[in-house]
């Protein structure tokens, strides 16, 4: 990652870049504002021609002071251009409207993280995830998920679910060209690999373990799929460490949870794997790591992203440099057989891991 080796900027747009982070959040909720109220659809469809001030406020129904100071912060944020008082959509500001990615990041950012974030210097002094006290009294944002307000809830899967829907078609070929029939899905979530994997082919088989609240709710969608005899399920605390892993299995599969847990948790939890294995098991791990990004935005998205798990999820994980991560799997007993880089738009990387 050379976007992160040298000051590139000159000291004029050094000021500049750090008055875009003083006044962050506001550009931040002008942009959703303008998402929900209908403003930028409403200078979208304009189109080149552009639109006034007061038209934008008669077809979007805002006033017309309403209308301007969201129009004028538009310009100052780079979503709009104006000419002879006509306003237009620029670039980005087509992406603030349409594009997936962005919508999901901001509605995962609105919903989930934005109150809590403002116990982040809290989270980070205790060591705990402070910011998660706005939704009520849990240890972490797992045992919360199933009784999160329903909003919070989907823009929290919906987030989960992009960056990894769009790469298990992907990795599937790949997990299963090694030739494993039988694997355990550790924090299987809402069940969407294990059902993947099931729809895959015939003869691969599944064990969904997760705690108890996430178990029940991939139990409904597997029943409904009438798939209860391929993917069965083991209840459990990954946290504890005297909890075992069921043996059996000739693979172990674990998408974006790993990031869930601390470089200690992640050790023990990667031990407790290379005894579930036999000598010629396999350990896949699919994970966004931010110094394997090919753009810098992504690298960026992912850095920021780490501060959710500070303020909201557990206190004490992030999303990670892959060399801290590679050495939580050597210090487990693991080597790392094959690594795959720039999976899918959410830039994943698939690590193929087997005993040293």
């Amino acid at each position: 990652m050379n976007h992160f080796s040298k000051d590139r900027l000159t000291a004029v747009e050094a000021k500049e870049a750090a008055q875009r982070v003083a006044f962050g959040p506001v550009m931040f909720q002008a942009a959703q504002a303008m998402r929900k109220n209908g403003l930028l659809q409403v200078i979208r469809d304009a189109g080149k021609a552009g639109i006034t001030i007061e038209e934008a406020a008669s077809r979007s129904g805002l006033s017309h002071y309403g209308a301007r100071v969201l129009m004028e912060a538009g310009l100052g944020m780079g979503a709009f251009l104006l000419n002879e008082d006509k306003y237009t959509i620029t670039k980005m500001g087509f992406f603030l409207l349409s594009d997936p990615l962005t919508n999901v990041n901001m509605n995962f950012i609105d919903d989930v993280c934005y109150d809590g974030l403002a116990s982040l210097e809290e989270s980070i002094a205790t060591g705990k995830p402070e910011g998660l006290k706005v939704f009520g009294e849990w240890n972490t944002i797992y045992e919360a998920l199933s009784k999160l307000p329903p909003q919070v809830q989907k823009s929290w899967f919906e987030f989960d679910h992009y960056y990894s829907d769009g790469s298990f078609p992907l990795v599937l070929p790949m997990v299963f060209a090694t030739g494993v029939k039988k694997i355990i899905d550790i924090g299987g979530n809402t069940g969407k690999w294990s059902i993947s994997c099931a729809q895959y082919a015939p003869d691969i088989y599944v064990t969904i373990m997760d705690l108890p609240g996430q178990v029940s709710m991939a139990q409904a969608k597997i029943r409904e799929l009438g798939l209860e005899d391929r993917i069965t399920f083991h209840p459990v605390n990954i946290l504890d460490e005297n909890q075992q892993f069921p043996k059996g299995h000739d693979g172990i599969w674990m998408s974006q949870f790993l990031d869930c847990f601390s470089d200690s948790e992640i050790t023990s939890i990667l031990k407790r794997c290379y005894e579930a294995i036999d000598e010629n098991g396999y350990v896949f791990i699919l994970e966004n790591f931010w110094d394997c990004q090919r753009f810098e935005g992504a690298a960026f998205s992912v850095q920021m992203t780490s501060l959710y798990f500070t303020a909201l999820a557990n206190g004490n994980s992030q999303m990670y440099d892959s060399k801290v991560f590679k050495k939580c799997i050597h210090d487990a007993g693991l080597c790392i057989e094959e690594q795959i880089d720039h999976i899918g738009e959410g830039g994943h990387t698939l690590l193929i891991c087997r005993k040293a």
